[in-house]
């Protein structure tokens, strides 16, 4: 397994107690916002801090740029700072929700700054339970530190790049989301049914096996090959909703050793937040 992008439950309890080893909560429920921090409260891997999604891996005052804006580098630096990383720190990130929420969202973040000794828990909190891995309740204080990180927006994916690459047929937009929101049958969380026009469905459900672990390298090289025919990893554009679960499929592709997509920040929610774009649909 690479240890940069996933990390098994047993592989994890081993490393317990390094002095270079940061665990971060990213359970999230879209729901009821402030359940997973309550969870977190409750049980939590030993030594884990906790990130919420809205707070820390999100800008919700920023507009036009879908349900979840990128935080700017100040918020995610004081988030950095109250968690205690550093530079050299090995990160692991897990959630409750095999990944997608959002412990890939704070995968893909760090390594926006620059910090590419990180994975996600293969099988999240649900496998370190299974797996009768011990755990610890109570919320630590904050940590302190004076981190001044900065988020490289040039790996981001923005509006002009993607309608200009989508028109002249350079990148293969991936939506992430499942199957019935995609083709525009049901939308529980945005304004509009549908997708990007031009986009094609990778269900990020489709990288895991049942018992909610990821798919071998090998499958999820084929299978991603396969959509994305004769284009490069570097043409690879994912999305979903909000660009949270999108991160998953980058991290999917990244595992199969398929290295260099991107992720269209905004999403479905940002795309449609202009009327003059287009909105597509598939029947069923």
């Amino acid at each position: 397994m690479n240890t940069d992008t996933l990390i098994s439950a047993r592989d994890l309890a081993a490393r317990l107690g390094s002095d270079d080893l940061l665990i971060v909560d990213c359970r999230f429920d879209i729901t009821d916002a402030g359940k997973g921090e309550r969870d977190y409260a409750l049980a939590h891997i030993p030594g884990a801090v906790y990130a919420d999604l809205d707070r820390d891996l999100s800008d919700l005052s920023k507009q036009g740029a879908g349900r979840h804006p990128l935080p700017g580098d100040a918020v995610f630096s004081a988030a950095l700072s109250r968690w205690g990383w550093q530079p050299d720190t090995y990160v692991v990130a897990y959630d409750d929700a095999n990944g997608a929420l959002a412990a890939a969202r704070l995968w893909w973040l760090l390594r926006l700054i620059g910090h590419s000794h990180v994975a996600v828990l293969d099988g999240g909190f649900a496998a370190w339970r299974a797996a009768a891995l011990p755990l610890e309740d109570g919320v630590p204080a904050p940590r302190h530190g004076d981190i001044a990180a900065s988020i490289d927006r040039a790996q981001i994916v923005w509006f002009d790049e993607l309608e200009r690459r989508l028109d002249d047929h350079s990148a293969v937009l991936l939506d992430a989301r499942a199957a019935p929101r995609y083709r525009g049958e049901i939308e529980p969380l945005d304004a509009k049914a549908g997708h990007v026009p031009g986009a094609r469905n990778r269900p990020f459900a489709d990288n895991l096996v049942a018992d909610g672990t990821f798919k071998p390298p090998q499958t999820l090289r084929a299978e991603f090959e396969g959509l994305i025919g004769a284009h490069t990893p570097r043409d690879v554009v994912h999305m979903c909703g909000s660009g949270v679960t999108a991160c998953h499929n980058l991290l999917a592709m990244e595992h199969a050793g398929l290295g260099g997509s991107r992720v269209f920040a905004p999403s479905w929610s940002g795309w449609i937040d202009d009327p003059a774009r287009g909105i597509a649909t598939a029947p069923g």
